[in-house]
């Protein structure tokens, strides 16, 4: 991404964000204590225009539940959200799909089979978004615009008259990216939109989206739980564990020399074929702790973290911004 992107107003911008699930009370031991399930935890970031950034970690860390709340498909407990500036932290989900922002930022989900109606052709499927968001003029030029996002995804014109059932999974996924980008947002937001496709069709998604990146300048939130994947797309990573950012910082960074416990155990686990290179596996034993009411006072990792010590049960760790950009949750961080 060019250096001069960086200094424009970012796309999408979030400050404290939370996000709490209520469970219900804590039955007589806890005297009716409201259980609250912490699925996001004091998240800040900001997304400029062009820039691809992964955001990754476990089943569980949070990361499905920020993208949707970036996505205002629900809405956040606590914290604040700028689109380009213009604070839209209070528009309800329902308030939010009426303004004119809505289009601006757009998910592709993980399974394109299940995101797409059966009943559709593909050409209603591409031009659903387009008739809600977009209000063409006419049938000609919502067709145009059709058949140029098709065009733009190497979705040849002749499946635009065929059902899903009749697609292949790379082209499904090719359907489900055409949907997104033919409101041109400025942000697309996709959840593991590789993880149901062959090794073979992923590369070839991976591809078109950074070719999509760079042409139409649109900025990508890559949501996954194969680094190796973000790896060949993303220039930045973001890192969640339990509902907290752990670590960020550029790919090179993350990859070359990881700092965080957490994110040091993740890459360990990625195999490789070249003799020398496979890193010391670093495994996390012991039982995580619970989102559910987590103590402010204790490190989220602590009990699997290979680096733990008393002082990380007493005082939990705060996300720390170094002068090289690297942002950091850990007392005692590899050096």
């Amino acid at each position: 991404m060019p250096e001069s992107a960086m200094t424009e107003t970012p796309i999408i911008e979030i400050e404290n964000l939370e996000k709490h699930f209520v469970l219900g009370g804590g039955g007589m031991l806890q005297r009716g204590r409201v259980q609250k399930l912490h699925a996001v935890d004091d998240v800040s970031l900001a997304i400029h225009p062009g820039e691809a950034v992964g955001l990754v970690g476990e089943s569980g860390c949070g990361k499905s539940t920020l993208s949707r709340v970036l996505c205002r498909l629900a809405d956040p407990t606590a914290g604040r959200i700028r689109m380009k500036g213009q604070d839209v932290t209070d528009l309800t989900t329902a308030a939010f799909t009426r303004s004119p922002l809505r289009r601006m930022i757009q998910m592709v989900f993980q399974d394109p089979t299940e995101s797409l109606n059966p009943r559709f052709t593909v050409f209603d499927l591409i031009a659903d978004p387009l008739r809600q968001l977009a209000a063409p003029a006419n049938r000609a030029e919502l067709k145009a615009k059709v058949e140029a996002v098709a065009n733009a995804v190497n979705l040849p014109l002749p499946l635009l008259s065929r059902f899903p059932h009749q697609l292949s999974g790379g082209q499904k996924a090719r359907v489900g990216i055409a949907r997104a980008m033919v409101v041109e947002p400025w942000l697309l937001v996709l959840d593991e939109p590789t993880s149901a496709l062959d090794v073979s069709v992923q590369a070839t998604v991976l591809q078109l989206l950074d070719r999509l990146r760079r042409e139409a300048g649109v900025a990508l939130l890559f949501v996954s739980h194969d680094l190796n994947v973000v790896r060949l797309l993303c220039s930045r990573i973001v890192v969640m564990y339990l509902g907290q950012v752990v670590e960020s910082g550029t790919t090179e960074q993350i990859f070359n020399q990881p700092r965080h416990p957490y994110t040091r155990a993740l890459l360990s686990a990625i195999p490789t074929l070249r003799a020398g290179q496979q890193r010391e596996r670093i495994k996390l034993d012991g039982e995580p702790q619970s989102p559910v009411n987590p103590s402010p006072s204790i490190c989220r990792l602590y009990g699997r973290c290979p680096s733990q010590q008393d002082h990380c049960r007493q005082i939990a760790p705060e996300l720390i911004t170094g002068a090289d950009g690297r942002a950091l949750r850990c007392h005692f961080p590899a050096a």
